[in-house]
């Protein structure tokens, strides 16, 4: 059995769109500072600066609550452009250290500097210089967090945020993994976290002792994976290229709408025709498998509505409405929502091998 030890570092920009917003406008700096909701009635926070989460403002918090926890907060549109490209500019950045990248969105990757020459194959002086190169060259700031393991990688560049890096050695991993929280365990949200509290788990110290078998009952693959965590083990390696899963466009509107001829209005004709301009842009190869509609009520409960489909077809779409709108109980619509999932490449290509 090899006692080589994997190298992992998770990179994750600091407040990425607001960054960059004041990196290009002075005048932003050392304010209160969102990106996004702009419609300040039902408009949705993409981001902030930290001085914005002073105030309690957060991602994801409707505009009108986060104008009520900081009156003075600054709203500035998004330039999902600049972001997209700056992004590729980071990425040029890591490819210089390694090859093995596995982006997580346009501000957080995934590297394995494993077998990287670079810094004296130090994982962590080649996250000191990656995040260097990312200030000197485009002015952001980024942390890092450097393991031995891919999820206590992506905890530790939480731990000295904003600006900072956290480095997790071999020697010390059991160590770490037993004091942590079970929420800050990736893949382990609000409703799992609460479910694992009422049965008496709070840290990953706490699933370890616990019985697997339990574990497996109670939480079924959830439970599998938070053991093997707790044990120190987790061997999933960085994917290079992640493969894409779904294929969707929705819209949430200024004014709640509630009738059904409402909602085929706005997929008649502007989320359907959207949704086929992005299939034909982004997988034009690849099958479909499902479609579905995806709505969230003005009390912000979400539902949604998946069938067996093989093809994009607008009608298709039109009795999933008629069935998911049997949930809606009265409620106004904040939120419609289209999409496809799409066959895994894998399956595609072995289908086409029996066809030839």
């Amino acid at each position: 059995m090899s006692n080589r030890v994997s190298k992992f570092v998770h990179v994750d920009m600091d407040c990425f769109y607001a960054a960059v917003e004041m990196r290009d406008n002075p005048h932003y700096r050392g304010k209160p500072l969102a990106v996004g909701g702009s419609e300040r009635q039902r408009g949705v926070i993409s981001t902030c600066n930290y001085e914005a989460r002073k105030f309690g403002v957060r991602s994801a918090m409707p505009t009108a609550q986060a104008l009520k926890l900081c009156p003075q907060l600054l709203l500035v549109p998004g330039r999902m452009q600049v972001y997209k490209e700056t992004s590729v500019k980071i990425r040029e950045i890591f490819s210089r250290y390694t090859k093995l990248i596995e982006p997580l969105s346009l501000d957080e990757a995934y590297l394995d500097v494993t077998d990287s020459p670079c810094c004296q194959n130090s994982a962590t002086l080649i996250a000191q210089s990656i995040r260097n190169d990312i200030w000197n060259e485009l002015e952001l700031t980024a942390s890092a967090g450097v393991a031995p393991l891919k999820f206590l990688a992506k905890i530790a560049s939480d731990l000295n945020k904003p600006n900072g890096q956290y480095v997790i050695p071999p020697n010390k991993v059991q160590e770490t993994i037993d004091s942590l929280d079970l929420g800050k365990i990736p893949g382990v949200g609000k409703v799992s976290l609460e479910k694992l509290n009422r049965a008496g788990y709070y840290t990953c110290l706490d699933i370890r002792q616990s019985d697997y078998r339990e574990l497996i009952v109670r939480f079924g693959r959830l439970g599998a994976s938070l053991w093997n965590k707790s044990h120190g083990e987790d061997k999933r390696q960085v994917v290079v290229e992640r493969e894409r899963k779904s294929v969707g466009v929705e819209r949430t509107f200024n004014r709640n709408i509630s009738s059904f001829e409402q909602c085929w209005d706005v997929i008649e004709t502007r989320l359907y025709p959207e949704l086929a301009r992005r299939l034909t842009h982004s997988t034009p190869k690849r099958n479909i498998i499902k479609q579905g509609i995806k709505v969230k009520f003005a009390d912000f409960k979400q539902t949604t509505i998946e069938h067996v489909h093989n093809q994009l077809e607008l009608g298709y779409f039109k009795e999933l409405l008629v069935e998911v709108l049997q949930r809606q109980q009265g409620r106004e619509i904040r939120l419609l929502g289209v999409h496809v999932m799409l066959e895994p490449k894998e399956q595609a290509r072995q289908i086409s091998m029996f066809e030839e």
